[in-house]
């Protein structure tokens, strides 16, 4: 028998199939094979038909059951993560009545900020724990603003993740969680907040129901199984943004647990159980996939750096290497510090953890005479690292105590340079697990049926290696405040 996890990203979709007694992940597929398109219709826009969506998640449900030749019966449950912050609207008939407006999309910033100052800072600190800023809340008020004849049609919104289970079951519910990214819930009183529905002017009926992150959330109608190839009365047992579920994909649930993401943008996603915020400017805070309404708050902490990895992709493409492992192999032929070097990586767009600062990527004190390329690939390599450690140290200030950090087996955390730097300067041992979102999404339907300790027990065969803090911790000390001396020279 067998889980399929979706994870709908804004990229692709992505299908895993595991063994539901041992975990094993058997085999992963991706609609489409190029990336899917985003409509931009005005600067700051990001558009997607959430049919698409949908068309996408049937054709790699098929794929993955006709490649592995197993039967649809033998599904018997399904979990989904998606690609946060978005907004679908639906009428009465289960219609979307426009293209969804994504996570990147800014057109609500200034709704977001307004909305900050007129409910009022200190409410939004101790009881949203955000900002309203350009989040899901303050989308559908764009939209109310903008667009009144489809905000009048509107029956229900949706979080990206509920309206693929929606067209599964025929049933539109959400999650805490859920409401908790768009910034809906009110953590003190915990329920939907009084303050954003009467600030907005939303009412709770066009509010998805709530079900529990971890349950039986609803079953596949003879439609949804008709159309994604399953059986009908198939379960959908899991539900979580992606970032909550790259969490829970790497087993953390627990205060003091952070996973650690370093892909194209990085994520520090840190679980705390305070209710406590001072950086809800530059940190969100989350409903984590085992908040429970009414009984154990669990606060996952994101701190998210948009210049990570796509300043290491930048260097691939335009320096003369073949590969990240050739630039790994160049960096780590030069000393600690870069021999004065200095790469302040965040090139790409405003990053929220500099209080919304966009400085560009910034190449300081090169030296013609001693700086080669093996230089820059280091140099580039230590200052998205050293920019891990600056949105920590964030963190730390915001009450997170980290006791573990795991990360995925990506691109940067690949790098024994750089993972060993971040490990040094913060003092904590870094584990390196090889799983992905449309895996845990998938194990995650164990935790419902089964328990946690199910969850724990597929987690041990993930498990590569770990990288602890090194003895001498001097030389990186240097370089990181050299480092930290040359930001704070720029956003001060």
């Amino acid at each position: 028998m067998f889980y399929l996890g979706i994870d709908l990203g804004s990229s692709s979709v992505k299908v895993a199939l595991v063994d539901s007694n041992t975990g094993s992940s058997l085999a992963i597929v991706q609609e489409p094979s190029e990336e899917m398109s985003i409509s931009a219709v005005r600067h700051g826009w990001a558009e997607q038909d959430p049919e698409l969506w949908w068309t996408y998640v049937c054709t790699a449900i098929k794929r993955i059951i006709t490649e592995n030749n197993i039967s649809e019966n033998s599904i018997h449950g399904i979990g989904i993560a998606y690609q946060m912050h978005g907004l679908v609207l639906v009428d009465n008939s289960g219609n979307t009545l426009r293209d969804a407006i994504i996570w990147c999309d800014s057109r609500a910033v200034a709704i977001g900020e307004n909305a900050y100052r007129a409910i009022g800072e200190d409410v939004c600190d101790t009881k949203l724990l955000n900002s309203p800023a350009n989040f899901t809340a303050s989308k559908l008020k764009w939209v109310q603003e903008n667009e009144p004849d489809v905000y009048e049609r509107m029956d229900k919104f949706m979080l990206p993740g509920d309206y693929i289970a929606f067209k599964f079951t025929n049933s539109i519910n959400t999650t805490v969680s859920g409401l908790s990214e768009g910034i809906f819930w009110d953590f003190k009183e915990d329920h939907i907040s009084d303050d954003v529905l009467k600030h907005y002017q939303f009412s709770k009926e066009n509010f998805p129901d709530l079900v529990q992150t971890f349950s039986k959330q609803g079953i596949l109608s003879k439609r949804g199984a008709s159309e994604s190839g399953l059986v009908e009365g198939t379960p959908i047992l899991y539900r979580a943004g992606d970032q909550p579920n790259n969490a829970l994909a790497l087993n953390v649930f627990n205060p003091g647990e952070v996973a650690a993401t370093g892909g194209t943008s990085g994520v520090v996603y840190a679980i705390t159980d305070s209710l406590s915020a001072k950086e809800t400017s530059r940190v969100n805070n989350f409903a984590h996939v085992n908040y429970e309404k009414g009984g154990v708050q669990r606060i996952g902490k994101l701190l998210c750096i948009s210049g990570a990895g796509i300043q290491y992709r930048w260097l691939l493409n335009n320096l003369d290497v073949g590969s990240y492992q050739e630039m790994n192999e160049l960096a780590d032929k030069v000393k600690v510090g870069s021999d004065g070097l200095v790469i302040i990586p965040f090139g790409n767009g405003a990053e929220r953890m500099l209080n919304n600062r966009d400085t560009g990527t910034r190449v300081l004190n090169l030296n013609l005479n001693i700086h080669t390329k093996a230089h820059m690939c280091r140099a580039a390599l230590e200052g998205i690292a050293f920019s891990f450690v600056y949105g920590i140290e964030i963190m730390k200030a915001d009450g997170m105590q980290p006791s573990v950090i795991r990360a995925g087996n990506d691109n940067l955390f690949r790098s024994s340079l750089f993972s060993n730097t971040i490990a040094t300067l913060i003092g904590q041992e870094i584990e390196i697990y090889d799983t992905t979102g449309a895996v845990g999404a998938a194990r995650a339907c164990a935790i419902t049926e089964k328990g946690y300790g199910e969850f724990s027990t597929f987690m041990k065969n993930d498990f590569i290696l770990s990288y602890n803090p090194l003895k001498d911790i001097e030389a990186y000390q240097k370089a990181y405040q050299n480092w930290k001396k040359e930001l704070e020279l720029i956003i001060n």
